[in-house]
């Protein structure tokens, strides 16, 4: 399985072509799109890894360029100017999926992700940029914080690793949303509470959220969103993944086609990364795991892969839609 770096890359696909152009903002370009904020919010400060990061005033040209920061502003209200495509949805889609869509009143200029544009990205002239789940690099935030205050990782955070609620902590903090973004957690976590209640059933079924690219199987571990939802609805992880040793970045394991009984479990969650559905589903070894004989397996790719993995304020919930009947099937008896 990749490193957690080039997985990313693998998921920002062709993304990385998506550099923005070196267009200047003009004098008309509108703003970022959002709600007013109450008198007296700012200045704000918001901590991350890399210090104390202080917007002095309501930001009115943000650039989103963290995996999910864009779709994490728009469920603020926040329409961003510029914004990353991770997932590779494209200028069309506004580089978002069909659970943000129509939600731009303007499409935003799309930088690229691991290689962003930095020329375009001070072209848009920004007040405020959102990198909050990204690479944690020292570099890349030093230069996005010499065109505008910059809110990267949080503290303690790295690597892509920034969950659904410390990314919308930090954000709706540094736009003056702070209320709006609790409201937006508890709402999300009380939807998988309710789940998680109404299938008591799957408390202590162990589960395992495998991935196969061109390189090869994997596996997520706690850490990583994948599995993290999955423990909030009850399952458990597979221990036998919890035993392996995580790749550098600490969110996923390499499993050897060899090895692949390695993620059976009471339940598996599987998807494609950049390669075709059937190269798992006909894969014959994939077929010899027992969990996917008994028909405890789920295969999921195009927009539902998409959702769970990027774990957004607003995939969450189409994520959820899509997984639990797929969840109910694969775990009855």
């Amino acid at each position: 399985m990749r490193s957690p770096v080039t997985l990313v890359a693998v998921l920002a696909a062709s993304s990385l072509a998506l550099v923005g152009c070196s267009a200047g903002a003009s004098d008309d370009a509108a703003a970022t799109s959002g709600p007013s904020v109450a008198a007296g919010t700012f200045p704000v400060s918001v901590d991350t890894k890399f210090g104390e990061v202080t917007i002095d005033q309501q930001p009115k040209r943000v650039v989103a360029l963290g995996w999910g920061d864009a779709e994490t502003a728009l469920a603020l209200g926040v329409q961003p100017v510029g914004a990353s495509d991770w997932l590779a949805f494209g200028d069309e889609a506004d580089g978002v999926g069909p659970w943000a869509q129509g939600l731009y009143d303007q499409s935003p200029e799309i930088i690229g992700t691991l290689e962003p544009s930095y020329e375009a990205i001070a072209a848009l002239e920004p007040d405020l940029i959102l990198d909050t789940k990204g690479s944690g690099d020292q570099d890349r935030h030093d230069r996005l914080s010499s065109i505008a205050p910059t809110v990267g990782v949080p503290e303690g955070g790295d690597n892509y690793l920034t969950d659904f609620e410390d990314q919308l902590d930090l954000v709706s903090t540094a736009l003056g949303l702070e209320d709006e973004g609790d409201r937006l957690v508890d709402e999300s976590e009380s939807a998988v509470e309710a789940i998680a209640q109404a299938h008591p059933e799957w408390a202590g079924l162990t589960v395992t959220a495998a991935t196969k690219t061109s390189e090869g199987w994997g596996a997520y571990v706690e850490g990583s969103e994948r599995v993290d939802l999955l423990e909030e609805l009850g399952f458990e992880q597979n221990p036998a993944i919890a035993a392996l040793t995580p790749n550098s970045g600490g969110f996923s394991v390499t499993i050897s086609s060899e090895q692949l009984d390695v993620i059976d479990a009471d339940v598996i969650v599987a998807f494609p990364i950049y390669i075709d559905t059937t190269e798992i589903t006909d894969d014959p070894q994939w077929k010899a795991v027992p969990a996917v004989q008994a028909g405890h397996d789920l295969v999921i790719d195009g927009d539902v892969s998409a959702a769970y993995s990027l774990s957004s304020a607003l995939s969450r919930q189409y994520a959820l839609d899509q997984l639990v009947p797929l969840l109910e099937t694969a775990t009855q008896s």
